[in-house]
Order: structure tokens, then C-alpha cells, then sequence
């Protein structure tokens, strides 16, 4: 597998549909950008990265072991 390749990504829609559901309004231009140029800084990648390695691969190896 390419190691550039995208495994998840959060498109405009994804952004807007939450503004409008939370916030009852669709963002402009300048809010969005705002937006694109912060919203890394509130998920924790590497934690959601670990969690869904032990609760996805590392469990599922446990589940297979104890099924033998």
C-alpha cells in the first residue's frame, strides 16, 4: 500500500453540515478557511490512530488466540 495514501479525510460538506446541525447556519468563505487552517489542531491523530490499532487488530488477534 502506497504510504501517502489517504486513509480518512473530513471534506467541506462534513464541516458545513456541522454548522448548519449545531449552529443553524452554513459558514462563509473566510470561516471555512479558518476552519481548514485549525481543525488539526483539535484531534488528537496519534490517540484515534492507537485506539483503533488495540480496539480493531490488537483485539481482534486476542479474540482469534482465545477462540483456538
Amino acid at each position: 500500500m502506497k504510504p501517502s495514501k489517504i486513509i480518512y479525510s473530513i471534506n467541506i460538506e462534513d464541516v458545513q453540515n456541522v454548522a448548519e446541525e449545531e449552529h443553524g447556519r452554513k459558514l462563509t468563505k473566510k470561516e471555512l478557511k479558518i476552519i481548514e487552517d485549525k481543525l488539526g489542531d483539535y484531534i488528537d491523530w496519534y490517540s484515534a490512530i492507537d485506539i483503533a490499532i488495540q480496539n480493531e487488530i490488537l483485539n481482534l488477534s486476542k479474540n482469534a488466540s482465545n477462540a483456538v
